[in-house]
Order: structure tokens, then C-alpha cells, then sequence
């Protein structure tokens, strides 16, 4: 099964972040349980359908790695893979 991302919606895959300790002890990010900030892009949608009838021009592309809303995305789970669906508003900064 393939997601295809209407309007300005956006499939994203969770990065997994881990932190490590002053001790040099890594944390994996299941340790607090929180959802993720970051993930790389993985669909785009073909933007935001305007008054005027045509279409905004998406300003994040695939592969991007972007930091997002903590508990904006929505999460769905295809083929046992885990992705995130979020709005290009929710989406703060590409990481570069």
C-alpha cells in the first residue's frame, strides 16, 4: 500500500533521537516514551488549493529532514512502518 498526502499535507518517517549522558550512557528515545520532533520526508503533497484556484507551491520536498509540532502529527501505521502526517504549517524548520 502507498500514501499519497493531499493539499499541503506531509508523510513523514520519525528520526529516532538519542541522547547520551554525561557519563557517555546513549538513551534511546523509547526511554521517555515522548512522540518524535524530527523525521525525513517521505511524500509531499502537491499544495494547499487557493482562493484563486490554483495550487501554493509546497516549500518542503522529499528527503528533506524537517522538525516538527510535537503533537500535531497524525500517526499511521502501513505495512508495519510507522509514519507521521502533518500539515506544512506544523512543519518549523528543515534541518540542514
Amino acid at each position: 500500500m502507498n500514501l499519497r498526502p493531499l493539499n499541503d499535507r506531509v508523510i513523514v518517517k520519525a528520526v529516532a533521537k538519542e541522547e547520551m549522558t554525561k557519563s557517555g550512557i546513549i538513551l534511546p528515545d523509547t526511554v521517555d516514551k515522548e512522540r518524535p520532533e524530527q523525521g525525513e520526508v517521505i511524500a509531499v503533497g502537491p499544495g494547499r488549493l487557493m482562493d484563486n484556484g490554483q495550487r501554493a507551491v509546497m516549500s518542503i520536498k522529499v528527503g528533506d529532514k524537517v522538525v516538527f509540532k510535537k503533537y500535531s502529527p497524525d500517526e499511521v501505521k502501513v505495512d508495519d512502518v510507522e509514519y507521521l502526517i502533518i500539515s506544512e504549517s506544523d512543519v518549523m524548520a528543515v534541518v540542514e
